[in-house]
């Protein structure tokens, strides 16, 4: 996908109010719910669309810097840690090497063993070869995954919701596309860029562009 994992988007109903950084987004949708404490907004990570929520109380000094201490957002826990917090242990971790346990049946474990570098550097090319492998259908699951999550999310409740998630999964964009055509413009403005790598061809059909 396009998006930053660090970008964020958020919505009042369908109505798209501000997307940028963590800070920047969350300045916006502040400056809104001060003046109207009812409004329902829902903010997004712009990558993965999970939903993200943040104490917005304060004045926006205190907020941001309650962000700074404590961010807001779906935290990755792929990301290594920091040099200073990891224990010293197996693996190497100045390296960004962290040891975890694997579990292989004997005569796997006896072929790593017998490849050059040892079972650990064999480990890690093959990892390295099936992510190269599988990098696009992996993208394309991701994309329909982060689609569908919106799409729930924001528009759950609408007309075709269920034909247009059946046609995301299916990888029929024409049909997608005919189906959320009648949503609101921003809402298929987002879909249109989550929704482009689920689909084989990373565009949407002529005569459905947003």
């Amino acid at each position: 996908m396009t998006q930053s994992p660090h970008h964020y988007i958020a919505f009042e109903g369908s109505k798209r109010l501000a997307s940028g950084t963590l800070e920047q987004v969350a300045l916006k949708v502040k400056h809104i719910l001060d003046a109207r404490p009812q409004a329902r907004l829902m903010v997004f990570d712009q990558a993965s669309s999970e939903l993200v929520d943040f104490d917005h109380r304060g004045s926006p000094e205190q907020m941001l810097k309650k962000l700074a201490h404590a961010p807001a957002g779906v935290q990755s826990d792929t990301s290594p840690p920091a040099a200073d917090t990891v224990p010293v242990g197996p693996g190497r971790p100045r390296l960004g090497v962290v040891a975890r346990e694997v579990t292989l049946l004997p005569r796997h474990w006896e072929w790593l063993n017998s490849q050059p570098g040892g079972a650990s550097v064999s480990l890690r090319k093959l990892v390295e070869q099936a992510r190269r492998a599988n990098q696009a259908r992996d993208d394309v699951r991701i994309a329909g995954e982060a689609t569908y999550r919106f799409m729930s999310a924001i528009a759950g409740h609408r007309t075709g919701f269920e034909e247009a998630a059946r046609a995301l999964f299916a990888g029929d964009m024409a049909h997608f596309w005919t189906l959320v055509s009648p949503w609101p413009a921003d809402i298929r403005a987002h879909l249109q860029d989550l929704a482009a790598p689920a689909f084989e061809k990373n565009a949407v059909p002529d005569g459905h562009h947003v």
